[in-house]
């Protein structure tokens, strides 16, 4: 038997921070940790609005499946010592190959909200954009972070003149771009927030009080902070559902999109293109950029992969625009197969809202460390030192998918 002494030499018990959220954001290695972190900490129906998606949910869980399914092919003998992981993004260089992608009703999800995510993004130099249905105001979230890169995303109202106001606003607080929504004329059935009762803000039903109840601190928090506003509209009472088709205009046209282009005169940026001649027509109208987005699979079920329509949509639009991707994207190797088959730069939502859950603007911190830490050890492992220097040969996509 060994003595004690001995023993002791290999008894060095891990000396966790006596802080609670520090400790559960040391402890989460992935996304996927702070996903159950998130999960544990907040109230069923908000949890389920931000993880959940469409009908079946089969778009959102095609759209990882097939990131599941790319498989590297890595060189070696490379000298990967130093590794860049900037692009340059609307001819602004961004510090890392991923933006945050806008989110609606952030500060129901966790009280710190908007300001928060921005505020990581201002301090890791990538563009965050705050959407139409946000919990923050344009001016408010400008305010919170001056010099972080700030993009607005907007849905066509039917009321024309809300739209307008709104892009104005932006404007005025210096916004860089103004992303159109266009796959969402009309609200997706999600059914997770139909069975679960969501309104906004949540209301106290039997079902809610029970949710509050082991989530005694999510409601405190929402209850003494600030009541929740919007960046379009001070205050709603109703389902999410309700809300969206309050104010979508399912006549949504081309017409519309030349509207906004007139209206204004920096970056314009069309979110939620699946089709070559969609992003075809978007850019011969004016469009700055692209982004392949069925919305996190939130909207249309059963919708092509972005990561699958990304390379058709590349080669109608060519160099006369910017291409950007999302769905589906949950650690830094998914960040390195939509690099390697073409993107300009990949945009995140759950990702960090999983972070925000888990631990306001210390957990979005968190989950940004945890893909820069995955995005250099890929490349590394696959011996590149710029994102420039992916092609698909390092990515390959099942063969049965392209042959489509």
């Amino acid at each position: 038997m060994p003595r004690p002494s001995e023993l002791r030499q290999l008894l060095k018990p891990r000396r966790l921070p006596l802080n609670p959220v520090e400790r559960r954001l040391t402890t989460a290695l992935t996304i996927e940790d702070l996903r159950m972190v998130a999960r544990r900490r907040t109230p069923r129906p908000v949890f389920d609005y931000t993880d959940g998606a469409a009908e079946t949910e089969s778009s959102l869980r095609r759209a990882r499946e097939l990131y599941a399914a790319v498989e590297f092919r890595p060189n070696v003998l490379r000298d990967v010592e130093h590794v860049d992981l900037g692009v340059d993004v609307l001819g602004r260089r961004s510090e890392l190959p991923f933006m945050f992608a806008p989110t609606g009703f952030t500060r129901m999800m966790q009280h710190e909200g908007e300001p928060a995510v921005a505020r990581v993004a201002e301090r890791v130099g990538i563009p965050h954009s705050l959407s139409t249905l946000g919990t923050t105001s344009i001016e408010d979230l400008a305010a919170a972070a001056p010099s972080a890169r700030k993009w607005f995303q907007l849905y066509v109202w039917k009321d024309r003149g809300a739209g307008k106001e709104l892009v104005q606003r932006a404007k005025e607080q210096g916004y860089e771009a103004v992303m159109l929504t266009v796959d969402s004329v009309v609200a997706g059935l999600r059914l997770r927030d139909a069975r679960n009762g969501l309104t906004v803000p949540p209301s106290l039903t039997l079902k809610t009080f029970a949710a509050g109840a082991i989530h005694p601190n999510w409601w405190i928090n929402m209850l003494t902070t600030e009541p929740l506003t919007f960046a379009s509209m001070s205050r709603w009472q109703g389902t999410v559902a309700e809300l969206m088709d309050e104010i979508l205009d399912p006549s949504l046209s081309m017409e519309h999109f030349d509207w906004l282009r007139e209206l204004w005169d920096g970056p314009l940026l069309v979110k939620g293109v699946l089709s070559a001649d969609d992003a075809r027509a978007v850019v011969d109208h004016g469009a700055d950029g692209v982004i392949v987005s069925h919305h996190g699979g939130r909207q249309l079920d059963r919708a092509t992969p972005p990561l699958l329509a990304l390379p058709r949509v590349l080669e109608a639009v060519g160099d006369r625009a910017e291409v950007y991707v999302d769905t589906g994207i949950m650690n830094g190797g998914d960040v390195i197969a939509a690099m390697a088959h073409g993107a300009k730069a990949v945009m995140v939502a759950r990702a960090y809202l999983y972070g925000l859950m888990a631990g306001g603007e210390r957990g979005v911190q968190r989950a940004v460390d945890i893909l820069t830490a995955e995005l250099k050890r890929t490349m590394r492992l696959l011996g590149v030192r710029s994102m420039a220097e992916l092609t698909p040969e390092h990515a390959k996509l099942p063969h049965e998918l392209t042959e489509r």
